[in-house]
């Protein structure tokens, strides 16, 4: 098996988990502004990934900017891997094509623990991306441990590009935001990732 293997809701069952839901699972997380540069940038390729209208110019016009905006404010010391193969935990068949990850870790070639973050991108269904997400992130969760690097939750989101759904796995049970972002909330999605993963340098510095 693979994480594509694994379907919602069967991935609960599946893998011996309890499902929550949370109406905002990120109340009270500030945003995070963004440029004005910046968002009629992401205006303009948005247009560009809709009309597209594929995974792939969702994923590189609408989800890596964001990402990459997120990701240089850390200056490197955060991992951020696109499109890579991720070995949760390969004999239990949690392995397998990854949309993008986060880690704790400084950026490098290969992912190292802890893994925060798994992303799954679909072109229009959030529903049918949310047994892969699941399973990443029980991936990710086994992969820290038998790394000795622990991290309680393991976050997941799946997204079309326009819209952002985010998951939480604490232990056993996995907490579903019933709140959807939408692109044009670019700043709110920073905030949350930068709740996530912690302050950057220069902030946990001050």
């Amino acid at each position: 098996m693979a994480f594509t293997d694994f379907k919602y809701p069967t991935v609960l069952t599946e893998l011996a988990l309890t499902l929550d839901n949370a109406d905002d699972l990120f109340a009270g997380v500030a945003p995070v502004p963004l440029s004005a540069a910046f968002h009629q940038q992401l205006q303009m390729t948005g247009r560009l990934a809709v009309t597209i209208n594929t995974e792939k110019s969702r994923s590189e016009w609408l989800v890596a900017p964001v990402l990459a905006a997120f990701w240089e404010r850390y200056h490197g010391r955060i991992g951020l891997y696109s499109g890579t193969n991720f070995s949760g935990d390969p004999d239990a068949g949690l392995s397998g094509y990854c949309d993008y990850v986060i880690t704790r870790a400084p950026q490098q070639f290969v992912i190292d623990p802890p893994v925060l973050v798994a992303f799954e991108g679909k072109n229009e269904s959030i529903p049918n991306g949310l047994g892969q997400c699941v399973a990443a992130m029980v991936g990710a969760q086994r992969f820290n441990r038998r790394h000795n690097a622990p991290s309680d939750p393991i976050y997941g989101c799946v997204t079309t590009g326009t819209a952002w759904r985010f998951l939480r796995l604490s232990g056993s049970t996995v907490t579903l935001d019933l709140r959807e972002y939408g692109i044009g909330e670019a700043d709110r999605l920073l905030g949350v990732l930068t709740h996530i993963v912690g302050p950057p340098p220069a902030q946990a510095a001050a």
